[in-house]
């Protein structure tokens, strides 16, 4: 029982440090000092060998980055982090600390199997509720629902259906700053009143066109039963 423990705790570590280390590596970052700095993990030096003799790491003077297999297993935990992040916010409507704190238990039990569950639920969302990229995984390729999803396109509520914003993901610099000034936020309530040539929708007291894309672009979570 005892090895065991040892040998989930060992794990754990090494997860989150290649969950660090991707994150670090979004920045641009991939030098230990930033590394040691920025890790939760007290035993980084010691975690750092283990995954360099398990194939994870490379570590050239003060630089770390993923092997391939360090970067596999980065991208499951980064998956199931923001994933699991982003149900507790929307779903039991935790505070942002303990959606965070919980993520990270869940991240390291959760089964491929319910992973894609939980994905294709919220509607394969491509950012958590902080704006990170969610690293893609087979169900959002094919994009097969098994499920009613939680959150889902702005395009894709019926009309006349209201939706709160729960994310937005412009791909254009500077979209997302001009659609907040006509009230298109996180938390804003729409109702969809046109689907073609272009979208419309109400907020408040304005009705506004979107461009398909731009639409696209908007998540949000049905109002209602």
């Amino acid at each position: 029982m005892g090895e065991l423990l040892r040998e989930d705790i060992r794990r754990h570590r090494i997860e989150d440090l290649a969950e660090e280390i991707w994150t670090l590596a979004e920045e641009g970052l991939h030098g230990l000092k930033d590394l040691e700095a920025r890790s939760q993990i007290q035993s980084v030096g010691e975690t750092l060998r283990d995954m360099e003799r398990d194939g994870l790491v490379d570590v050239r003077g003060d630089e770390v980055r993923l092997t391939g297999g360090g970067q596999h297993l980065a991208l499951e935990i980064v998956r199931r982090h923001r994933l699991a992040e982003t149900l507790f916010a929307l779903l039991f409507d935790l505070g942002e600390e303990e959606a965070e704190k919980t993520a990270c238990a869940f991240e390291h039990i959760l089964s491929s199997h319910v992973t894609t569950s939980v994905c294709t639920y919220l509607g394969h969302p491509p950012a958590c509720p902080h704006g990170k990229a969610i690293p893609r995984g087979e169900c959002c390729g094919t994009f097969r629902l098994e499920m009613e999803p939680l959150v889902r396109r702005l395009a894709d509520l019926r009309l006349g259906e209201e939706g709160s914003i729960v994310f937005m993901a412009p791909g254009a610099r500077g979209r997302l700053s001009r659609l907040s000034g006509l009230g298109v936020l996180p938390g804003s309530t729409l109702r969809l009143v046109q689907k073609r040539p272009s979208v419309v929708v109400e907020v408040g007291a304005t009705t506004l066109a979107l461009d398909r894309a731009i639409a696209d672009e908007i998540y949000v979570k049905r109002n209602g039963p």
